[in-house]
């Protein structure tokens, strides 16, 4: 059995030990939660520029994933001036290199610049990646607008 002196020097030192291990976990996890918090994929609406098919629709991407997605694609809905869905496509926006911004262009065929009011990103229809989830492209997106047309998710 030991001495009474002998446990009261091993309590000081076990509590040190104990708070230094706390302290060190405390420090350790709001960076660990800020780096899962900042891990998005940007994208902007950038133009829309009339062209002899109809309107070029341009967008500039980053991902900030901490990861490369090998392919994402979009459902995307057009609505009118009025609030109408226009039409509803799938734009492959391809392969996204991990911390790479990158400007894609799609045409819309017979599709009138001047009448698209709003865009709204309705869906990750592609999502796909080493350590990427299917869930990702959609719940990580963080979608933003240069010019009027409303965009988002």
């Amino acid at each position: 059995m030991p001495s009474r002196l002998s446990l009261l020097i091993s309590v000081p030192i076990v509590a040190r030990v104990l708070a230094t291990m706390a302290g060190t976990l405390l420090l350790t996890l709001p960076g660990a939660a800020q780096e899962t918090a900042t891990r998005s994929i940007k994208l902007e609406l950038n133009a829309l520029q009339k062209s002899d098919k109809g309107c070029r629709i341009a967008f500039v991407v980053e991902n900030a994933m901490g990861k490369d997605i090998a392919k994402a694609a979009y459902e995307i809905a057009l609505f009118t001036r009025e609030g109408l869905v226009d039409r509803l496509l799938v734009l492959d926006f391809q392969d996204l290199p991990n911390e790479k911004t990158k400007v894609r262009r799609f045409d819309l065929a017979e599709a009138d610049c001047d009448e698209i009011g709003r865009v709204l990103i309705n869906d990750a229809s592609a999502c796909e990646g080493d350590g990427i989830e299917p869930g990702d492209c959609i719940g990580r997106l963080e979608a933003t607008s240069r010019g009027s047309v409303t965009f988002g998710k």
